[in-house]
């Protein structure tokens, strides 16, 4: 049984269970599925960054390299590349090498769906 409490002008609202009720088969069947996102939190905090989310919008559009990267979002190579290692870590963007000159591109199309999806919610906002 559950009790639902909202105050009348307050925007706050508390669900309250009154019952103590644990259904096992429930949690069997759920926390597998909970705890394969393990991870998950760590990929928002790489997109929590605007300067992040700039070089993969960026990078969502074609292959470029730190320079012209720092270029686009008018930032320094360093700071670029300090961003690309951490985005590189997390899986997000893969890196290749021609010569002296290293290319990044997204590690695969589920980045780029992330991007789109997020750039599609803004447009509704």
């Amino acid at each position: 049984m559950f009790r639902y409490y909202e105050e009348v002008g307050d925007m706050m609202s508390l669900d309250v269970c009154e019952v103590s009720f644990l259904n096992e088969e429930k949690v069997e069947a759920l926390k597998p599925l909970v705890d394969q996102l393990s991870g998950l939190a760590d990929l928002y905090k790489a997109l929590a960054d605007e300067t992040r989310c700039k070089l993969l919008y960026a990078l969502s559009l074609q292959e470029l390299c730190v320079c012209n990267l720092a270029a686009i979002i008018e930032s320094s190579q360093s700071n670029v590349s300090h961003h690309l290692r951490y985005l590189r870590a997390a899986r997000l963007v893969k890196s290749r090498k021609v010569g002296r000159q290293v290319f990044y591109s997204l590690d695969d199309s589920h980045v780029e769906a992330l991007i789109e999806q997020g750039i599609e919610h803004l447009k509704h906002i």
